[in-house]
Parts: structure tokens; C-alpha cells; sequence
């Protein structure tokens, strides 16, 4: 095992970062539930000391109260600051926990001089399994929080008592380290599994969702998306477009079928560069086009593409993002292909359009008269008509 892997429990940084995000939610929730019980903690001492009962320490009722308070605020900082799971912003918040409850621990040891510290070495344990991060960053954690309890507690106790919380804390400083690589280990292997299974997940999804040679959806989880959002009811301006090649059986005749899969290839990435679409994470693809209502396009098979149009207010502002993917067409220049001609029809849906039929056989019948009219251009079909 390499320092590195070490570093990692037993992984390389490379997989570790891939679970960054497991490990992010991970932190996040321990830090809540940490804070929800010491929060009922000092609650029940701050009563237990007013009522005098189980020996707690009526002086210390007004220490109880403050990290209640605390506890409480803490808590609602983690639900809104952790709302973004950032690994920088979880870090915060863990350190911050830490700091929170080491304070406690010694203040709560420096309270009480002529005992030994018990809640200290307790808490070094809770923390060691409840945060994952890096061994290093632990280990230095460890070491700064133990050389502020040993000095706030060889100031204030005597010096047997002070040693015997010296070696106290040892022993469960080493029981604390041994137990942590062993159980966040066994924790990153989990991590791993379960990053894996999720990567299955999404590429299985991709597959099922997106057409291999342009990377938009295909045909059927188009239809799906435009279904689902049809038979809700919808007033917003939303509108629909075929695109069909003209020519293309006189570019797979003349070029081969390589240039032809080429031209579909250009005329997909001509259709995401228009809409602007981030297809970064496909597997969450259908789940953004729904949350932000944007427009999302899909190959129907062969030269045949569909666009589902949002958020474009107009038919003007429609025209004018499908002339911007025409003219990228017409512009292209790859060996002896000289331009890509397209024929587009256009139908604004309504709220009368409760599925994709009526809708589709506007477009198809535009896409008709784009071809009777001369091919390359864009024609719109009203849905009265």
C-alpha cells in the first residue's frame, strides 16, 4: 500500500475524488445528526443542573444553555449553507463541528480541575468515526485538537491530574486512529461500490435515452419527454420542429455513407450548438429539460431530427434560433461536402395540444411545404390551420 492509498484508505486519489460527492453527503449528514444530539445533550443537563438531579454540575447550567443555543444555530447553518454540497463548503461546516465540540470538551474538563477528562476522549472517538476525509488531514485534526486540550489542562488541573488525562488520551487518541482507518476503509469500499453501480446506472441510461451517432435522444425517450409534458396543462409558448436533409440520399450516392454519418453527425452538433445545450451529464438530461423547461432536441432516424422549443417567447424569437441552425448548415465545409441544405416545418403548440399527435402532424405537414416550396428554409404551420 502506497503513502497515497494510505492517505486514502487503501484507494488512489483519482477513485476517491470520484466518490467526493458520496462523501460530501456522508459528512454532511453526521454533521446533523451530531449537532441534533448535542444539542438534546446539553438540554437535558442544562435541566438535570437546575433540578439538581444525577450529579450534574449546577454551575455549569449557563454553559449548557450557550452550546444549546449554539447547537440550534449550528443547525440551521448546516441546512442552509449545505444546500450546495460543495467539498469546500462541507469542509467548513465539519471543521466547524469539530471546533464547536473540542471547545466544549475542554471547557467542560477545565470546569471540573480535579477530575479527569472523560468527555474529551469520547468526543476524539465520535468525531474519528462520524467525519471521513484524509488520513493526513485527520491525523493533523487529532494532533491540534489534543495539544489544546493538554494545554488548557496541564494550566489548569494539577499535575496528576493532568497526567492522568495525558494518558488517557493516548490511549484513546490511538484507539481513536486504528478505529477510524479501519472504519472509514470499510466505508470508501462501500463508497466505491456504490459510485460503481451508479456510473452502471447512468450509462445505462444514456444508452437507453440518446442516439449513439448524434448524441441526441432518440426517437422514443423524445416522445417520452414531449408526452409527459403535454398532458399536463401547459400556457406557456412552447412550439415544434422536423428538420429533414435535403439530398441526403445524393450525399451517401456521391460521398459514401461515411460522409453521410458524417453530415447527421454535424447536423446534431448544429442543433446542440443552437439550443445551447449541456450535455455534460446526460443521465440527468430529462430531469433538467422538465425542472428548467428548455428546449431539447431528438433524432427521429436516418436525416430526420425533432426539436421540442421552450422559453423562446415568439415565433419570432423561434425563427430566428432555427435560421442561426440553418445557416450553420449551409456553412459547412468538410472534404466534398459543401454546405448541408435542410428542409424545416414549424408548429406553434397550444393549449388544446394534450399529446404530441396532433402537434407532430402540424410540423410534418410545415416540413411538406418547406419541400414543395424549394427545400432549405423554414416554414410554419398555424394551428388552425
Amino acid at each position: 500500500m502506497t503513502a497515497q492509498s494510505l492517505n486514502h484508505y487503501g484507494y488512489d486519489k483519482a477513485i476517491a475524488d470520484e466518490c467526493s460527492e458520496l462523501i460530501n453527503s456522508t459528512n454532511k449528514k453526521h454533521v446533523i445528526i451530531l449537532n441534533v444530539w448535542f444539542f438534546i445533550v446539553n438540554v437535558l443537563c442544562a435541566i438535570f443542573s437546575a433540578l439538581d438531579i444525577f450529579s450534574v454540575n449546577q454551575s455549569g447550567m449557563g454553559l449548557y444553555i450557550i452550546y444549546a443555543v449554539v447547537s440550534a444555530l449550528f443547525f440551521i447553518i448546516c441546512r442552509v449553507v449545505g444546500k450546495k454540497q460543495t467539498t469546500a463548503r462541507i469542509t467548513v461546516l465539519v471543521i466547524a463541528n469539530i471546533i464547536i465540540w473540542i471547545t466544549y470538551a475542554t471547557q467542560i474538563s477545565c470546569d471540573q480541575p480535579y477530575m479527569t477528562a472523560t468527555l474529551f476522549m469520547v468526543m476524539i472517538v465520535v468525531l474519528s468515526f462520524s467525519f471521513i476525509s484524509t488520513m493526513l488531514r485527520t491525523l493533523a485534526g487529532i494532533i491540534i485538537c489534543s495539544a489544546i486540550f493538554l494545554f488548557s489542562s496541564f494550566t489548569v488541573k494539577t499535575a496528576s491530574i493532568a497526567n492522568q488525562d495525558l494518558y488517557n488520551m493516548i490511549i484513546f487518541v490511538s484507539l481513536s486512529i486504528v478505529l477510524h482507518f479501519a472504519f472509514q476503509r470499510t466505508r470508501m469500499q462501500q463508497f466505491v461500490t456504490l459510485q460503481r453501480n451508479i456510473q452502471i446506472q447512468r450509462e445505462l441510461e444514456i444508452k437507453s435515452s440518446f442516439d449513439a451517432l448524434t448524441s441526441l435522444l432518440n426517437r422514443g425517450r423524445f416522445f417520452s419527454i414531449a408526452s409527459n409534458i403535454l398532458s399536463n396543462p401547459h400556457d406557456e409558448y412552447m412550439a415544434m420542429c422536423l428538420i429533414d436533409l435535403d439530398e441526403f440520399k445524393q450525399i451517401n450516392d456521391k460521398l459514401g455513407h461515411q460522409m453521410g454519418d458524417k453530415a447527421i453527425q454535424i447536423a446534431g452538433q448544429a442543433i446542440i450548438d443552437g439550443l445551447h445545450l449541456d450535455l455534460s451529464e446526460k443521465w440527468a438530461f430529462q430531469e433538467k429539460v422538465l425542472k428548467e423547461k428548455s428546449s431539447f432536441p431528438g433524432r427521429l432516424g436516418g436525416d430526420e431530427f425533432i426539436l421540442f422549443l421552450r422559453g423562446m417567447e415568439n415565433r419570432e424569437n423561434v425563427k430566428r434560433v432555427l435560421q442561426n441552425i440553418l445557416k450553420t448548415l449551409n456553412s459547412v465545409e468538410v472534404g466534398e461536402l459543401h454546405g448541408i441544405h435542410a428542409s424545416l416545418g414549424v408548429t406553434e403548440i397550444t393549449p388544446n395540444d394534450r399529446d404530441i399527435d396532433s402537434a407532430y402532424t402540424r410540423a410534418d405537414e410545415a416540413l411538406y411545404e418547406s419541400k414543395r416550396a424549394g427545400k432549405n428554409q423554414i416554414r410554419f404551420m398555424d394551428a388552425t390551420e
